[in-house]
This record gives structure tokens, sequence and C-alpha cells, in this order.
């Protein structure tokens, strides 16, 4: 792997991780509700996404579809919501968690097998899974874990969407911008409880533009020099760096009870994405 390569990988992760810890500030210590910043958010990613197709050499058409910007809006919806009541480390590890189990068992729909070690390492992630939805004094309340959970099987659905599109950049922007209507018959229906401040929009608008769409953009650069596994396997170090910068940042516990969860989950998805890597 290049150092380049290195360098937009990591710095990709970083963003990925950044989406949770911005969502988890904002709806944690400012004002804004989980509509509004859901609807800066698209329409800061919309914008950016376009800027980047405007300014880059090159087709600068949108692509993408409905299907795909359903996904992305249910991703986004239920992310927001759910964060009221996770951690950062917490909802990232579910969606994380939620987003490989759910592409894993669609290539088990579509046909793919997967040996003896590599079953052990999904029941393995689906138990560590499970534990985190089970109730109990140190674990996430399960309307939230549920919601997270939702989010990452709807991003899941939009990357398999998404897969082989000749132009990811212009399709993904593309999706940004057919979410907009979406957001906006959300923002209606939750017209009674919009409310935001100063530092919820900013929050909101540093997700959209910075960690969404230029994040995106930078993984998007990454991913023509990494394999299907590898990009799959380094995404394994978001929900850890969520954790751990959710501790340093924004003052949350690591009980032992979500990291044992988190080590069942990340380790199993491992598990099957090395086994299948090596055979």
């Amino acid at each position: 792997m290049s150092t380049r390569t290195l360098l937009w990988t990591a710095l990709a992760m970083l963003a990925f991780a950044g989406n949770s810890l911005l969502c988890r500030a904002a709806l944690r210590d400012s004002q804004i509700d989980p509509s509004s910043f859901t609807a800066l958010r698209l329409l800061a990613g919309a914008l950016v996404l376009w800027l980047l197709l405007r300014l880059r050499n090159g087709p600068s058409a949108a692509a993408g579809g409905w299907y795909g910007a359903l996904a992305l809006f249910v991703y986004a919806a239920a992310f927001s919501y759910a964060y009221l009541h996770l951690d950062a480390g917490a909802g990232a590890l579910l969606l994380f968690g939620a987003v490989q189990l759910s592409m894993i068992v669609w290539g088990l729909i579509t046909g793919e097998r997967l040996s003896r070690l590599q079953f052990t390492g999904l029941a393995l992630a689906a138990g560590g899974l499970v534990t985190i939805l089970l109730p109990g004094a140190s674990m996430p309340p399960l309307s939230a874990s549920l919601l997270m959970v939702i989010s990452g099987v709807a991003w899941a659905a939009y990357s398999l969407l998404g897969k082989g599109e000749p132009d990811p950049l212009a399709a993904t922007a593309g999706n940004f911008i057919r979410s907009l209507p979406l957001m906006a018959v959300l923002c209606l229906l939750a017209l009674g409880g919009l409310e935001w401040d100063r530092a919820g929009v900013i929050y909101a608008l540093l997700s959209g533009g910075l960690t969404s769409g230029v994040g995106y953009a930078i993984w998007y650069a990454a991913l023509p020099s990494l394999t299907a596994i590898q990009g799959a396997s380094v995404q394994l170090s978001v929900p850890l760096i969520t954790a751990l910068a959710g501790s340093l940042l924004l003052g949350e516990t690591l009980t032992v009870q979500l990291l044992s969860a988190g080590v069942a989950i990340l380790g199993g998805i491992a598990l099957v994405l090395r086994v299948k890597h090596n055979t």
C-alpha cells in the first residue's frame, strides 16, 4: 500500500468516526433536534459533493437514483435519532457491525458460501450484536440501539446499490441531492419539534460538508488502490477510533460489557473477512 493510499485511508476513517462524534456532540450538548441535524447534514453534503463534481476534471453531472437516495435518507435519519441516547462509541459499533453483518448475509443469500470457521466468526459477531441489544444497566437503550441497527442495514443497502457504479462520486452527489425532498417531508412531519442553535448548526454543517462530503470523496480516492477485503477490513477500525475519541473528547465511559461485545463483533467479522481473503 502506497503512502498516499495509506494517508487517504486514514483520513477517511477519521472522517467516518467524526460523523458519530459530531452527531452525538450536537444532540447531547446543543439545542438542535435530530430532524434539523439530518436536514442540515444532507444539505451540506449535497452542496459539497456538487461543488467537488463541478471542480474536478471530467464529467460533472450528478448520477445515482431514488433507491439509493431512500437508503441514504433512512441511514441518516435513523443515525441521528439513535444518537439522542447512544454514546458515540456504542453507536459506531452497532452501525458498523450491522453494516458488515448485513453485507455478509446478503452474500449468503446471493449464493456465497462460508467455511465452518467463517460461520463461527459470523455467529460470534451476531452474538456480540445481540449482547448490546439485550437490556442491562450498562447497555444503551433498546430503541436507540435498534434505530442504529436499522441505520446500518440501510447503509449496507446503500453500499450494495452503489456497487459497480462507474462514477461513485457522481452517484453519491446525486443520491444526496435526491434525499433532500425526503428530508423536507420529515421536517414537515416534525415541524412542531424543530429547534437549533449556533453550535448545533455548526456541528451539522461540519458533519455534512466535511466528514460526509469531503470524507466520502477521500474514501473514493483511496478505494481504487485497496482490495475489497482491505476496504472492508479497514472500516473495522472506525468503532475503535470513535470509542477512544468519545472517551477523550466527550467524556464517555467504556464499560467492560460494551468492550467485550465490541471484541466479539469486530473479531468475528475480521475472521470472516480474513478467512475469505485466504481461501
